[in-house]
């Protein structure tokens, strides 16, 4: 029987690795900790006299948000000050003007950045968030992100450490890229041509290559020092879902439009005037408007009045958290589900290969054959009798509503039970889009059994007032 492990045992051996040699990469599942085990690493250097301020590049939402707010989670990390260098370019030289242990940004601000500084390059540790987005780098060619990273990785940065759930997504040949930013080559070869030459051969079809029979287990060997995988399902107890939190902020326009129908059941915008009639309605209301859309009607609460059919889009900041979940996905199918019918029209133009489950049989047969990257469904369509665990094991909250039988049936189509049912030994991981400060955290609080009816009034109440 696999016993079960606390988070901090496994935490601990990714923050053992990546402070014994000055070059690693960290191969671990989504919702294993990968962002608090290194920030304990920055810090145990910092605290043995380390003066180099450290340098995180990830996609844009997780430089923006997810580090700074984790490094503000623990107690043991209160000397590290995390600042993003994000947004305008004036707004990227005012951050790097502040004084900070621990820079954030994005991937496309690397040959900015790189050429701003030149010689006078100061960040000696390198973290490469989601480092398969390296995977292209080639010594003359390839994406122009790594190529500029790689005309300072081996020259002014120290200390390189990578991030990655999905490693070789796409097969062994996504592996040479990243780990040249390890050693230059010294394990790999010294180019991606010679790499391919030794490991692999052209495939059967003529179309691109496949390795050779000895090559996973020879490259694994090769790379075993400087590299550690953390796999959840050695760690999780697998009767439960991994639930992984992913909170989003409402732009200031739309914070504003939320506190207008918070407070006076009122708001306008873009020359439309949008109310709420009761108290139910301003609920209905305030969830559109975490998710992103408004139904322009004010008796529109639901998706089947008559009047749903026309709304207004007031941000994306939902649909950018969730291309990041696809992306570190890595190409495994992922489960939305959605509240709204403007969340689904939305959706499926930001995620054009996606699809809406319908009564469709080849819908379900195409998603669990591995067809469908992202498959969205309302979580009252897809009740008891939906087989869809062999399909994927990642489910996403896009929107909310207060209904727990629906949430839990949706889950069900491919939770634990039926993964284990199904022969799948793998986790099932959960995430939860939520628009901070919203009435998304109090649907999430009731839903999770974490507060009482009375409480979520209560808290409800103290928001609308201001306090």
């Amino acid at each position: 029987m696999r016993r079960k492990f606390e988070p901090r045992e496994y935490q601990e051996l990714i923050i053992a690795h990546a402070s014994r040699i000055d070059r690693s990469a960290v191969f671990s599942s989504m919702g294993t900790g990968k962002t608090v085990s290194t920030l304990t690493v920055i810090d145990n250097h910092i605290l043995c006299g380390e003066s180099h301020p450290t340098l995180i590049v990830a996609p844009l939402r997780v430089a923006k948000a997810t580090w700074p707010e984790e490094a503000k989670k623990w107690d043991h990390l209160r000397n590290i000050s995390v600042v993003p260098i994000v947004g305008s370019e004036a707004e990227r030289r005012a951050a790097l003007k502040t004084d900070a242990s621990v820079y954030t940004t994005n991937y496309e601000q690397l040959p900015w950045l790189i050429d701003h500084y030149g010689e006078r390059w100061p960040f000696r540790n390198f973290v490469s968030d989601e480092s398969t987005k390296l995977k292209s780098f080639r010594l003359r060619q390839g994406g122009a992100r790594a190529q500029a990273l790689g005309k300072i990785a081996h020259t002014k940065i120290k200390r390189f450490t990578e991030l990655t759930g999905t490693p070789a997504p796409n097969g062994l040949q996504d592996l040479w890229g990243q780990m040249w930013f390890m050693d230059a080559g010294q394990r790999l070869g010294r180019t991606f041509e010679a790499y391919k030459q030794r490991w692999f051969k052209p495939s059967p079809d003529g179309y691109g290559s496949v390795p050779l029979p000895h090559a996973q287990e020879e490259i694994e060997n090769l790379l075993r020092d400087i590299c550690i995988t953390i796999d959840a399902k050695d760690w999780f107890d697998l009767e439960e879902p991994i639930a992984t939190p992913v909170y989003v902020d409402l732009p200031i326009k739309v914070r504003k439009l939320y506190r207008d129908m918070e407070k006076d059941l009122f708001m306008q915008f873009d020359g439309h005037e949008v109310e709420a009639f009761n108290a139910a309605a301003k609920t209905q209301k305030l969830l559109q408007l975490a998710s992103g859309a408004v139904y322009l009607d004010p008796d529109a609460d639901s998706d089947y009045h008559p009047k749903s059919k026309e709304w207004k889009e007031v941000h994306d900041a939902k649909i950018q958290a969730l291309d990041d979940i696809v992306e570190e996905a890595a190409g495994m199918p992922v489960l939305v589900a959605y509240h709204f019918k403007s969340d689904l029209a939305r959706l499926l133009r930001a995620f054009p290969k996606g699809r809406q489950l319908d009564a469709n049989p080849q819908t379900i047969a195409d998603w669990n054959s591995g067809h469908i990257p992202v498959l969205f469904a309302h979580p009252a369509s897809a009740g008891h009798g939906l087989n869809l665990q062999d399909g994927g094991n990642i489910l996403v909250y896009f929107s909310h509503d207060w209904n727990l039988e629906n949430r839990q049936q949706i889950l069900e189509r491919i939770g634990p039970v039926r993964q284990m049912q199904s022969g799948h030994d793998r986790p099932v991981f959960v995430y939860n889009i939520i628009a901070r400060d919203t009435v998304d955290e109090i649907v999430i609080a009731r839903v999770e059994g974490k507060a009482t009816l009375q409480e979520l009034f209560l808290r409800a109440m103290k928001k609308a007032l201001g306090r």
